[in-house]
């Protein structure tokens, strides 16, 4: 098994940064963060830990008998899948239909322990990691085995390419693979990196190398990303718990039982794993409308379906049904936009003075916000990490805005007062209304996501007590998230470099998600926003680097300049040998956030999820489903 700890780098694939949009994300950005449509979380490629008692037990390390084979387990699903094939996808909805039919190289178990699937990997100083392929795994004819080769070909070949441009390519840049024997390969970092499976770079599906040959021959991307047999996963072997039987683009998929499963022969894990998988047959169906998704799932028609926060109760008590709430990474946050094209109420930007944005933080009740629009389905939201992170500081570390002494009038008031004296321009308060320099009430926007019951509650609440609590008006606007992330959220990288407390900062390598300083703006103004959530990375804090790391970080759309050394506590994470040197520059780099509040931090929303009662293996962990061939129906 492998050693741990961490590294960092500085390469963001676009696997990431779609995995990094959260809740409030659409379907087409979905990327690969938790799943809200009733399935388990993929191979388990979620971060944190769950709560404590028989929900978070999962199943039996022994068993004395296993259970019968029968049945289907059906799910049902929102959206279509783009792609199912597995070296250009980044969806989560269609990294659960993939992952019926194909295991990646590993996962984590309901403790975060690495769980090696198809590869075990293994380090001395997190500079060189070696691969060890599991025996007796085979492609589907006339592919052959696995072996080390199938995946040095495929990195060396395809992710490090100038030309197939796969999902996992940039997670590869600047690595050296080879292979080292039949069932064993190393991988050398230009960097140490301790942490790096946690990271999720190095997690691989396998493909074969005489499927992939014509293709790299002819350098044919389209016909990579086209290819029948990748689409329709039909080179799995004994790869999966499932075959696919088809792929319908519309309506889902189905598959029939794997007999061949190489994971009914392994020493670790579950004694369940012994005859898995349990069900003869699996379905994904797609059903666009809620209501008809629920249906399925009172009715027994669907196994699993993702419940909204406002039916949490009725579920709960409906005997036809387990409700599982699991705790998961993604935030709820209000970004403000520092950049020039926001703060749209007057001259300046006082989204860019911090005073300012504790101010807001401080106007938002937390609790009464979870109470009233999340039935109390969620956990209060104070800086970069979830407190179920090993990585939080403490509540005694950190300044709890948004409850206690530090919500109301008086904390916000007196946290924008500070902000006035740092502005170069004269706002102010004209009794409770925050009124510009010209002494008109400042109005602004606030966009959330059309469609979603939740995202307007919370929006129509964050404008009430903003006006209750700082004079502020918001106009609420709903709009696609599609177009909010190519108008407002996103643009043409630029470049160029801005002065920062006297020192240049240069943009070298702008991207669509921080194109430049703040004077390179999206195509439309705005000023608030509650579309978009963020992964807080709680298995692997190191990631937060591409948020906060500096003014030119991988991805910063609100145009947030650190007004703490950030790239230097970073660096010390990086460089850290030992776990408490790991651990106190994370806990400098969170409470630094959570004084600054780049986004206005609110809370973090359970996951919750029905299933079929008779159902045994779900867990209200955020590795659920990392053990998904195991799961069964009650005899």
């Amino acid at each position: 098994m492998r050693e741990t700890e961490l590294r960092g780098g500085r390469t963001l694939s676009r696997r990431q940064i779609l995995s990094a949009l959260g809740v409030g994300t659409t379907a087409a950005l979905a990327g690969c963060g938790n799943s809200t449509d009733g399935t388990e979380n993929g191979s388990g490629n979620g971060d944190g830990t769950g709560t404590d008692g028989e929900r978070d037990a999962g199943l039996p390390e022994e068993t004395d008998e296993l259970p019968s084979v029968s049945g289907s387990y059906d799910t049902v699903t929102a959206s279509a899948f783009t792609t199912l094939n597995p070296l250009y996808n980044t969806e989560s909805g269609a990294g659960t239909a993939i992952g019926r039919a194909l295991d990646p190289g590993y996962t984590f178990d309901s403790n975060q322990e690495y769980f090696p699937l198809l590869y075990d990997m293994s380090t001395d100083s997190g500079e060189v990691w070696v691969f060890e392929v599991r025996e007796g795994l085979e492609f589907s004819d006339p592919y052959g085995r696995v072996d080390a080769e199938s995946f040095v070909y495929l990195i060396e070949e395809v992710h490090q390419s100038d030309w197939a441009n796969t999902a996992n390519a940039a997670n590869w840049q600047g690595i050296n693979v080879e292979v080292t024997g039949d069932l064993e390969f190393q991988a050398e970092l230009p960097q140490p990196k301790l942490l790096w499976p946690e990271s999720y770079d190095p997690l691989e599906y396998p493909i074969p190398q005489g499927l992939l040959e014509p293709y790299v021959e002819a350098a044919d991307t389209e016909g990579l990303q086209q290819d029948e047999e990748l689409l329709e996963l039909g080179f799995t072997g004994n790869l999966g718990p499932y075959t696919l039987e088809e792929w319908n683009r519309s309506a889902g998929t189905t598959y029939a039982r794997n007999e061949d499963y190489y994971l009914r022969d392994i020493d670790e894990g579950t004694d369940l794993f012994g005859n898995a998988p349990y069900f003869e047959e699996a379905t994904i169906e797609v059903v666009e409308e809620q209501a008809s998704r629920l249906g399925a799932l009172e009715t027994g028609e669907a196994d699993s379906a993702g419940i909204p926060p406002e039916r949490f109760e009725e579920f709960a008590e409906n005997p036809d049904v387990s409700v599982f709430r699991v705790p998961q990474p993604f935030n709820r946050i209000l970004s403000v936009n520092m950049r020039d094209n926001g703060w749209n109420a007057g001259p300046g930007n006082l989204f860019r003075i911090t005073e300012f944005r504790q101010a807001i933080a401080c106007a938002i009740n937390k609790n009464e916000l979870i109470e009233g629009v999340y039935r109390g389905l969620a956990q209060p939201h104070f800086t970069w990490q979830p407190r179920f992170s090993e990585f939080y500081p403490g509540d005694d570390e950190i300044p709890k805005f948004g409850t206690g002494d530090l919500y109301g009038p008086d904390p916000a008031r007196e946290r924008a007062e500070t902000a006035f004296e740092r502005s170069e321009f004269d706002y102010g308060f004209d009794g409770d209304t925050l009124v510009t320099p010209e002494n008109d009430q400042v109005v602004l926007d606030v966009y959330h996501s059309a469609g979603s019951d939740t995202s307007q509650l919370i929006a129509e609440f964050v404008a009430e007590e903003l006006n209750e609590n700082l004079g502020i008006e918001l106009e609420v606007e709903a709009i696609d998230g599609v177009r909010f992330d190519s108008d407002f959220w996103t643009a043409e990288p630029q470049g160029g470099s801005d002065t920062i407390d006297g020192e240049t900062v240069e943009w070298d390598s702008p991207t669509p998600n921080n194109p430049g300083p703040r004077s390179v703006t999206s195509n439309e103004p705005w000023d608030m926003s509650l579309v978009f959530g963020l992964n807080t990375y709680p298995l692997n804090p190191m990631t937060n680097r591409f948020f906060f790391d500096g003014p030119d970080s991988r991805y910063n759309p609100v145009g947030y300049y650190p007004e703490f050394d950030a790239g230097e506590l970073f660096q010390q994470a990086a460089q850290a040998s030992t776990e408490a040197e790991l651990a106190t520059a994370f806990e400098d780099i969170f409470v630094n956030l959570a004084e600054e509040q780049p986004y206005v931090m609110l809370l973090f929303g359970d996951s919750i999820t029905g299933y079929n009662p008779a159902l045994r293996g779900p867990i209200e962990n955020f590795s659920n489903g990392w053990d998904f061939a195991g799961w069964h129906i009650e005899d």
